[in-house]
């Protein structure tokens, strides 16, 4: 089962906060990602932020152009990007764009968003969950008419537009992946069950609430008569893995001031590669074909090497 699965790896600037300046921040960047597409992984991925505290952070589409033209197999995609950040016929015109550039290797990320403070110092609009929610939904409809009509038109809540065209066309066909981001039971989910490709919940806690959420998502597909099985399994096994021999070494270099050990040993995978497999097996078993990898010792190339190394060619 697990020869057919795909591994993400999930690439956050706040994990490049040593760098100071934007070059190098970019180059650092650059090098991880050339890094793993070297290593055999499937996809990299960005999140989107405007700001965090004082911290460096590059605008993610505007990267993921610059990491198109510097990579030629690897998979790029937002993790999840801000449906607040742009109107959505701008988004899909940016993702047509990028997919193009890239030759077809975009995967759309999207999120309704949850950070205030943000919203509100960059100025944009922060209504109540159900409103960005249903901002999100009207959002996915957009750019997908924009994907896959010649003309398209479109009057919502929240959003309009008129004999919209948008050329070129994504490469890929009937257009790129759509991620639904958010685990949201009631709102969020039935939005996935009607747009996503794939979905992502982020760390689960357990399988069994894995689980819980599937058969809700299952319920959704129900509802809005779609087929189960049409949306793509996603799974993050751990909140971060650090991968090495030395477990207690490991454990004194990485546990963050403030947290008790048994809370960053519950929400994180920590061992071997063959400690992480067997960590992947069970949501295998459910049908999970993409994990998503967050590697705690980012920047280090060590993690996601001894991985790909120990694990990732032999399952290839």
């Amino acid at each position: 089962m697990l020869d057919k699965i795909k591994f993400g790896v999930f690439l956050p600037f706040y994990a490049f906060r040593t760098e100071k300046r934007a070059s190098q921040l970019f180059n650092r960047l650059q090098d991880v990602v050339l890094e793993c597409e070297r290593l055999g992984y499937d996809s990299v991925w960005l999140d989107d932020h405007m700001m965090l505290n004082t911290m460096p952070i590059l605008e993610c589409w505007t990267t993921l152009s610059a990491l198109s033209k510097a990579t030629k197999r690897i998979r790029l995609g937002t993790m999840v990007t801000c449906n607040s950040f742009r109107n959505p016929a701008l988004l899909a015109k940016m993702a047509a764009t990028l997919d193009n550039i890239s030759d077809g290797r975009l995967e759309l990320g999207v999120g309704a968003g949850v950070q205030k403070s943000e919203h509100n110092a960059y100025g944009f609009s922060f209504p109540s969950s159900k409103a960005r929610i249903e901002r999100l939904n009207e959002a996915v409809t957009i750019i997908k008419k924009l994907w896959t009509e010649e003309k398209a038109s479109y009057s919502g809540k929240h959003y309009r537009i008129i004999d919209a065209v948008c050329e070129p066309k994504p490469v890929q066909k009937p257009h790129p992946p759509i991620i639904v981001g958010g685990g949201g039971e009631k709102m969020t989910l039935r939005v996935t069950a009607q747009h996503a490709d794939r979905y992502d919940w982020g760390y689960i806690p357990s399988i069994e609430h894995y689980r819980r959420k599937l058969n809700v998502l299952e319920k959704h597909c129900e509802a809005v008569g779609r087929r189960f099985d049409e949306i793509e399994k996603s799974c993050w096994p751990a909140g971060q893995i650090f991968i090495g021999a030395d477990i207690d070494e490991m454990v004194s270099q990485w546990v963050p001031k403030g947290v008790s050990l048994e809370d960053f040993m519950q929400t994180s995978c920590v061992g071997t590669p063959e400690n992480c497999i067997k960590l992947l097996q069970p949501y295998a078993n459910l049908g999970v074909t993409q994990f998503m990898l967050f590697f705690g010792d980012l920047p280090s190339l060590d993690g996601l090497r001894r991985f790909a190394e120990k694990r990732l060619q032999k399952m290839r």
